[in-house]
């Protein structure tokens, strides 16, 4: 038998026409587009028609499914129901599990796992992450939940859900543009979790909680709350280079840097980088910028690591008041695009994901009656 790959490392589980990652030279790509050119020129709502029809939408398409997104942001109240009665203590990403699960009983084509039912309930399941994320935080803290606007884009739609009031064009945007950096990463944890649920012709909502469940992982997607967390713990730019070197000496892992596929810089922590200096300069906050900067500079001369996606993301979202334990919902606000384009994918050409196991255990062991053992 052959060496197993831990963690399947280098081992090719599926084909895909959704995204492809260049981890030598530092490329990603959706649907064979520059995520660099979708970041400058795109939206989330483009981006994700692009993921889910594989082709950029004309006008006409784009505008369809904008109306789409603004009428389906409405959760049940029985969903909010489910919610009012979680502890308050229960974490987002749980909230967020629970609720599409709920979803899933409200969902009139639940069942059905034609094309066309499968991107009426990607567009639902798309509309809906954002009010669940925005109504739980209302929630936890007292507040009643603030009605989605039918108005605004998908980004500024979730800011103005949080707070009530509507967010400025540069806040809307650069929320926008980090969606799109997130949809779609080729066969993540989450995006292989999510295919596996749908290759035993599992419904697409069940496919979507088994993604959220991985995510959850802080291998996985609370690497940016970390991050976030290592900045306040620093607190102040002068102490920068005590923390780290600290942490050298004890070997502590540093997050926000390395990645299993990119050898080089991982392409989307330049835009990232650049709205937080943007951000940072439109409110006159340079204090996690300054932090962030310092760290990279130490962090990589003294490690040959390429930053990751999750680096700048944490200050970009805490300077727009975004709550540190939201920064992983709003990871799944944003891959649940390329989720559900994996879902319809494996559905298209299924065949059930069932890989083997190499046994290491004993062999010959007998059996000893209950009244024998000790």
């Amino acid at each position: 038998m052959s060496t197993p790959a831990k963690g399947l490392e280098g081992i090719i589980a599926a084909q895909t026409a959704i995204s492809l990652i260049d981890g030598l030279n530092g490329h990603l790509f959706y649907r064979g587009i520059d995520v660099n050119d979708l970041a400058e020129q795109s939206t989330f709502e483009e981006t994700t028609a692009l993921l889910w029809y594989g082709k950029l939408p004309s006008a006409a398409q784009l505008a369809s499914i904008q109306r789409k997104f603004a009428l389906n942001r409405q959760i049940p109240n029985e969903v909010i129901s489910v919610m009012m009665a979680l502890p308050k203590h229960t974490k987002v990403m749980d909230v967020l599990r629970t609720c599409v699960s709920v979803l899933a009983s409200y969902d009139p084509q639940v069942l059905d796992n034609s094309l066309d039912a499968n991107l009426n309930k990607a567009v639902r399941l798309t509309a809906a992450l954002p009010t669940i994320t925005a109504a739980w935080e209302r929630i936890r803290n007292g507040l009643w939940p603030i009605a989605p606007s039918a108005d605004l884009g998908h980004a500024a739609n979730f800011l103005y859900m949080l707070t009530g009031k509507e967010p400025s064009t540069t806040a809307a945007r650069v929320l926008d543009i980090a969606l799109i950096l997130h949809a779609d990463h080729g066969l993540n944890a989450s995006t292989f979790a999510a295919r596996v649920t749908a290759s035993t012709l599992s419904d697409m909502h069940s496919a979507i909680v088994s993604a959220i469940g991985t995510l959850k992982g802080s291998l996985h997607g609370g690497a940016n709350e970390l991050v976030m967390r290592m900045l306040e713990e620093i607190s102040e730019l002068d102490r920068v280079d005590e923390y780290l070197q600290a942490a050298f000496a004890t070997k502590r892992k540093i997050m926000g840097f390395g990645h299993r596929i990119y050898k080089a810089d991982d392409p989307r922590a330049p835009w990232l980088q650049r709205l937080a200096k943007d951000l940072a300069e439109s409110t006159g906050n340079m204090r996690w910028y300054e932090m962030s900067e310092r760290i990279r500079k130490i962090v990589q001369s003294e490690r040959s690591l390429p930053v990751n996606v999750d680096f700048y993301s944490a200050s970009v979202y805490y300077t727009l008041g975004i709550p540190i334990d939201l920064f992983t919902p709003i990871f799944a606000m944003s891959r649940i695009a390329g989720w559900t384009a994996h879902v319809y994918e494996q559905y298209s050409n299924n065949r059930l994901i069932r890989p083997e196991a190499e046994y290491t255990g004993p062999l010959g062991v007998p059996y000893t009656p209950l009244a024998e053992r000790a």
